[in-house]
């Protein structure tokens, strides 16, 4: 079982317009409401492409109801710890020309509420997979996710991490399966510029070398590499399409990886479906249906992804 853990998941309230002007007054052209955080994005995903999984982390307040509720409509298994105080954030998702995001703060989570969760992942066997996937609240901490990894650790469980900054870093130390960044957080994590993928292997070589086995980069409109664990080092083109909205592409291409792993155990496998997920969401407003992926899929020519070392 993949067991996805959002510890500040949001409602994301999308709203389309025909231009923004700051101190005007605007008519949405359209509007949708939907539960979101990258771990829950991925437990959508997963279902999308025929997955089961079970959707872990904190909720609160009412809006943290509406989540749950939603995840029951769409047939995902929840174990949220539900807090007692304050409210699950609702980020706004302004779709212009450009895409503006205002992201909403998470309610606080207690040590105590943090032990719920932690006990959760003691009971993952080693026939399980455990997804941390995007920011923590306030008040919690960089130590977050490595702290809940070797909770999962103990009975063998495998992790996958997909955060930025001091969270992935910190989370190195106990040796993720595979870990995701983006262009722009693996340079962020040595302070350069990621322009090429050559440098992305680069990077995620020295990400290796401080703990993670397999370190898939996603490169936007110029796709992704994989370097893996045995030091082979795959590159795949993105699919081209008229690009819609990016938000959830990073968090599809995680759920295409894992579907294709977990069908073939082949990783370079895996990198034909991430691709094909993460660029079908990059064309689509919300996450892509599977009939999209699998037109995206079949785009990809037979040959790929490429072994470049």
């Amino acid at each position: 079982m993949i067991y996805t853990v959002t510890c500040n998941p949001a409602l994301d309230y999308i709203i389309n317009l025909d231009h923004l002007t700051p101190g005007a007054i605007h008519r949405a052209g359209g509007q949708t409401v939907s539960c979101g955080g990258k771990g829950i994005n991925v437990s959508r995903m997963l279902r999308t492409l025929g997955v089961q999984s079970v959707a872990l982390g904190f909720v609160a307040g009412f809006t943290g109801k509406a989540m749950e509720e939603e995840l029951v409509r769409l047939g995902i298994r929840s174990d949220f710890v539900r807090l007692t105080h304050g409210m699950s954030r609702i980020n706004v998702k302004i779709r212009t020309d450009t895409e503006t995001d205002i992201n909403g703060t998470g309610p606080t989570v207690s040590y105590a509420d943090f032990e719920l969760l932690s006990n959760k992942l003691k009971g993952l066997t080693s026939q399980d997979t455990l997804v941390l996937a995007g920011s923590v609240p306030p008040s919690l901490g960089a130590e977050t996710y490595a702290r809940l990894m070797r909770s999962a650790q103990e009975s063998g469980a495998r992790t996958v991490v997909d955060a930025e900054g001091d969270l992935l870093a910190c989370a190195l130390s106990c040796r993720p399966f595979l870990i995701k960044p983006n262009a722009e957080e693996l340079g962020a994590l040595f302070s350069v510029v990621i322009r090429t993928q050559k440098e992305a292997l680069e990077y995620a070589a020295r990400l290796q070398e401080r703990g993670a086995r397999h370190v898939l980069v996603s490169l936007g409109a110029d796709g992704a590499v994989l370097l893996t664990e045995e030091g082979m080092q795959y590159c795949i083109p993105a699919i081209h399409g008229p690009v819609t909205d990016t938000a959830g592409a990073g968090d599809a291409m995680l759920a295409g990886f894992l579907a294709g792993y977990g069908e073939t155990g082949d990783v370079a496998g895996a990198l034909r479906l991430a691709v094909a997920a993460g660029s079908a969401t990059a064309c689509c407003t919300g996450l892509a249906r599977a009939e999209t992926i699998d037109e995206f899929y079949r785009k990809i020519p037979a040959d790929q992804p490429t072994c470049i070392g």
